[in-house]
This record gives C-alpha cells, sequence and structure tokens, in this order.
C-alpha cells in the first residue's frame, strides 16, 4: 500500500470523502469484520449458551417476565436481551429448531449500529474527518467483532450507550448557546432507560461518570439543566418500572436480592468464577480489545493531554476516565466491560490522527516505539492464534488459512513501515485492512473448521446415532455439564453428578437413553451399571478440547445393553480394555 497519487490509500480517501462513500465503506468493512461465523460458529460456552437456552424458554412457557435456564431462576440481569432475541427467533428463525444464528442477530445489528453511532458521535465531537477514522477503528476493534458473534448482551449495550452519550454530548457542547430540541433529551432519557433493561446499573456508571466528571472538572452544573430531569427520568422509569414491579412480584423480591445483591455487589466485590485481576488489567487488556486502533489510541495520549481543556477532549475524558477507573476497581474483571468506552477513545485517537506531523514516527520515536511493540506483539497474537490453536488441534491447516495468515502479517508490516514514515492516514488504511484478513480468517474459516473444539454438536450427534430410533434421546452425561449441550438438545439433557446417578437414570430409560459418561468415571459408572442389573454397551467415543475448562476432554457413549447373565456385549468392559 502506497500514499503515492492514484493509489490504494488515495482512493479510499476520495471515497471516504463524501458520506454516501463512507457509509458504503463502513458497511462493508461491518459485513466483512462481523458477519463470518455468524451461523457456522456453533453455540459457545458459557454465557451465550445460557441466554440462548433461557430465551428459548421464554417463547416455549410464554412466560416473558421471568428468565430461566433450564429449572433455575437467571436472576442475574434485567429481560432486555431475551425478549430482542425472542424476537429475532420469531422473525428470523424456526423456534422449533435450535439454530443460533437468530439469537446473534441483535448483537451483530447492534455492533453494525455501533460503528455508524461511533462515526456520528466523534463527527459531533471533532468533525468529518475524525468521525470517519474512529468508525474504522472501531469496525474491526476485537472486542466488537467478538461480541458480534456472542448472543449476549454486550454489543447492543454498547449500541444504547452510544445513543445516551450522542445526545450528552449534543446537550454539553451546546450550553452556551440555544437550547437544543428537546429531541435530544427525550433521546438520553430512553435510551438510559433501555439500558437499564439490558444491564441494569452499567449505563449509569457510563453515563452518570460523565456527567460528574464534567461537573468535577468545570466546577459548573447548570448546564444540567437541559437535561429536564422532572419528565426525564420518568421518561426513562416508564421504560423500566413496569417489568421490574412484575419480576419482583413473581419472584417474590429474589431478582433483585439476586441481580443487585450477589451479582452486581459480588462482581464490584470480588473476583465471581475466577474472573480477577489487579489494577492495571483492562489497560493491559485494551492493547488486545481495541487492536488494531490500539496503536493510534497510544499516539493519541499527547494530542488529549494537550487539548484537555477543550471540550470536545474534555467530553471524551470524563467519558472515559471516571468509568474505567471504576472497572479497574472491580473485583470480577472481563476484558469486555470497557466496551462503551472505547467509541470515546476512538473519537479521541481519529482527531489526533489529523494533527500528527507527517515526520518519521510522528515527531515522537520513543512512544512511537513502545506503542508499535505492543501493537505488533499483540498484533500477531490475533493474527497468528487462532490458525495455531487449530493446528493444534486438528493436527494441521488449510491452505487457504496460512495465506491469508501470511497475508494479514504483510498488513501488520505495511502498517508499522508506513506509520514510521508517519503516514498516518495510510497506516490506518494497511492496519484496518490487516485485521480483516485476520477476522475473516479465523471467524469465517479457522474456528468453524477446528471441530475438536465444539464437543457438544457432537456428542448430541453420537447420541442420536446411537439410538436411531428416537427422534429425542433421553441423554444423560456424567461430568460434562456445559449449557452449550443443553441448547443443542433443546433442553432434554441430564447431568448426573455421581456414576450410580447417571446409571440409574440410563437404565430409567431402556429404550432411548443414552449415556455421555467421562472416561475417568466409565470403571465406576460400568460397575454401577452392573449393581443394577445391566450392562452398558460402549458405542462410541467423543474426544475434543473443552475451551471452558482448558483441558482436553473425552466422553464414551453407551446404550442399555443386555443383563449381565445373557453374555457380554462385544463393546462391552473387555473391549474398552
Amino acid at each position: 500500500m502506497t500514499d503515492a497519487d492514484g493509489g490504494l490509500a488515495a482512493r479510499l480517501r476520495q471515497a471516504m470523502a463524501t458520506p454516501r462513500g463512507m457509509a458504503l465503506l463502513v458497511a462493508l468493512l461491518t459485513l466483512l469484520t462481523f458477519l463470518p461465523g455468524q451461523s457456522s460458529i456453533p453455540p459457545l460456552d458459557r454465557d451465550e449458551s445460557r441466554y440462548a437456552q433461557a430465551t428459548r424458554q421464554m417463547i416455549e412457557s410464554g412466560d416473558y417476565v421471568r428468565i430461566r435456564f433450564m429449572d433455575t431462576a437467571r436472576n442475574l440481569q434485567p429481560a432486555g436481551i431475551y425478549w430482542l432475541q425472542a424476537v429475532s427467533v420469531r422473525l428470523l428463525g424456526d423456534p422449533a429448531v435450535r439454530e443460533i444464528g437468530p439469537h446473534r442477530a441483535p448483537g451483530f445489528l447492534a455492533a453494525v449500529a455501533s460503528v455508524f453511532l461511533t462515526w456520528w458521535v466523534a463527527a459531533l465531537l471533532f468533525g468529518p474527518r475524525a468521525g470517519r477514522a474512529a468508525a474504522l477503528m472501531m469496525g474491526c476493534a476485537v472486542v466488537l467483532t467478538l461480541e458480534a458473534r456472542f448472543a449476549k448482551i454486550d454489543a447492543v449495550l454498547c449500541a444504547v450507550t452510544l445513543l445516551a452519550q450522542a445526545a450528552l454530548a449534543r446537550l454539553y457542547l451546546s450550553r452556551a448557546g440555544p437550547r437544543p430540541h428537546r429531541a435530544w433529551t427525550a433521546l438520553f432519557w430512553a435510551a438510559l432507560g433501555a439500558g437499564l433493561m439490558l444491564k441494569g446499573p452499567i449505563i449509569l456508571l457510563v453515563s452518570g461518570g460523565t456527567v460528574l466528571g464534567l461537573v468535577l472538572l468545570e466546577r459548573r452544573a447548570g448546564w444540567l439543566s437541559r437535561l429536564e430531569v422532572a419528565w426525564g427520568l420518568p421518561l426513562a422509569l416508564a421504560l423500566t418500572l413496569p417489568w421490574f414491579a412484575a419480576i419482583g412480584q413473581a419472584t417474590h423480591g429474589a431478582f433483585f436480592a439476586e441481580a443487585l445483591g450477589r451479582n452486581a455487589l459480588g462482581k464490584v466485590a470480588g473476583a465471581q468464577e475466577a474472573h480477577g485481576g489487579p489494577p492495571g488489567y483492562h489497560l493491559l487488556a485494551f492493547n488486545l480489545m481495541f487492536w488494531p486502533g490500539a496503536l493510534f489510541a497510544w499516539l493519541a495520549a499527547p494530542f488529549a493531554w494537550r487539548e484537555r481543556m477543550s471540550d470536545p477532549v474534555r467530553f471524551c475524558l470524563a467519558w472515559i476516565v471516571p468509568a474505567w477507573i471504576a472497572f479497574e476497581l472491580f473485583g470480577t474483571k472481563l476484558p469486555h466491560y470497557t466496551l462503551p468506552l472505547l467509541p470515546a477513545v476512538a473519537a479521541l485517537a481519529g482527531a489526533a490522527l489529523q494533527q500528527l506531523p507527517e515526520r518519521p514516527f510522528f515527531g515522537r520515536p520513543r512512544l512511537f516505539a513502545a506503542a508499535a511493540a505492543l501493537w505488533l506483539v499483540f498484533g500477531l497474537l490475533i493474527v497468528v492464534g487462532a490458525p495455531a490453536g487449530s493446528a493444534w488441534l486438528q493436527g494441521g491447516l488449510p491452505p487457504l488459512a496460512i495465506a491469508l495468515a501470511a497475508l494479514a502479517m504483510a498488513g501488520l508490516a505495511a502498517t508499522l513501515l508506513l506509520a514510521a514514515r508517519g503516514k498516518a492516514q495510510a497506516a490506518l488504511f494497511a492496519a484496518v485492512a490487516a485485521a480483516v484478513v485476520a477476522e475473516v480468517n479465523a471467524y469465517g474459516l479457522v474456528i468453524p473448521s477446528t471441530t475438536g473444539m465444539f464437543l457438544s454438536p457432537r456428542i448430541l450427534a453420537a447420541a442420536r446415532a446411537a439410538a436411531p430410533g428416537c427422534p429425542r434421546p433421553d441423554l444423560v452425561t456424567l461430568k460434562y455439564r456445559e449449557p452449550s449441550l443443553v441448547f443443542a438438545a433443546g433442553g432434554h439433557v441430564r447431568f448426573a453428578r455421581k456414576p450410580g446417578e447417571a446409571a440409574r437414570l440410563l437404565a430409567a430409560a431402556p429404550r432411548c437413553g443414552v449415556a455421555a459418561v467421562e472416561t475417568r468415571k466409565e470403571a465406576a459408572f460400568d460397575a454401577a451399571a452392573r449393581s443394577l442389573g445391566f450392562e452398558p454397551r460402549l458405542t462410541t467415543r467423543v474426544t475434543g478440547f473443552n475451551y471452558s475448562e482448558g483441558r482436553r476432554e473425552s466422553l464414551a457413549i453407551y446404550r442399555v445393553s443386555a443383563a449381565p447373565g445373557t453374555g457380554p456385549s462385544p463393546a462391552g468392559p473387555s473391549a474398552r480394555r
């Protein structure tokens, strides 16, 4: 890629110069980065499959107030995301067919919307050129490409938060002039209400942190009158109180005790499910989550400091810093928590990109060297990580995957060479191109073909093959308890905790019963089955990598065979040994 007239970079700049051309470019970018793998990647563990299964149970039961996963109340977040997924399943899928694609559609559409909204907000703050650059960075940011493929909350929350922040920015920037149309105020409060229905108080942490940060920085709060709390707050409550009242009554208050006490406050106080880390965790994770834009974000630091007293930069800093500090102090840390803050980072980076001097290393060789080294390390992890993991699990890679990885690595080199020469725009285009190739390779080719990491679909297929006359086998598993199997099996699976329990459940369904038993529990399971008067028959084995547990797994698929006195099964214990 060169910066010469008539080159690719020049043609891209020409395309970006008009709103229509830029809109087409952003649409193409989001399709390339968000669409591959939407249907070909099986349901993922553990959160995605829990959300999808809870949505299916809503549809099947007709109860759109309570949230349940199997027989357990899922009192973690409000019902907003489940409603969106239920509508998506009704419109795009068949409620009787277990497809994950319709469940992922809200996240996909919200991710696309987030890129366009980032463009809008950054342009509102810094002008159209900064908006276009910010949209390109957000459109291939690793965290958004991940969340666009997960049937869960965070991509939708990002889009809703962007709506609230756009309205807040409009009200703040106009504080010295005429009052904007009340539609901006209504948008702010409606977005807050929608955010509360998605993930409770998280949107308040972001927007409230922005307001608090601006008030503390300026030491004046007169502009807050433009929020018109007297009618805005009731608007937000009108979107939330009906469901909160209904769930409080339906669960006799248990939802609030668990959602606010065990879940929300528990995450603040400690590391839930071993998801912890020291302060600074999110700052380190930022280099991966916002790649490839992280390079330009670090280079934007001097600009942000120099312009910190300007209204647009001050707004972005108030958007980022208070909520980021809170996330760093939370006991529970997951890398996607900072996603609603990254559009502000992209806006700052997009603004700084227009002012970087066209000099070697942009005139700051030390900052450039540190930022480039971090960027390259995480870039190589992204470009090589998925293909290397697939090769380890599968014993090889398709030639196309190797070629695409090599092409993405060439993009890494081009980015650093162009940036070292001070060619900021061309370096951005090269970084985006490298990210697109790496993400298409990972999500469109490598991950869907790595069947060894998707055990649940293979377990279900083996169970159906073991019981050919049963369209819906009575499946019981011993040790393997992943939610993706529950979703794939339509909830028709029972988890046994002990070998004796698994044997009893299998014996209770002699015609259609199938047991999936972890290899290390086979001997105990066999003994328990024989004590009940039947001999389990091994039909096949399913082996692979359980990424939720971080270990290889082997499960034996059993059917009910003859009583012990009628002779050994040809695939019985002796065959196993």
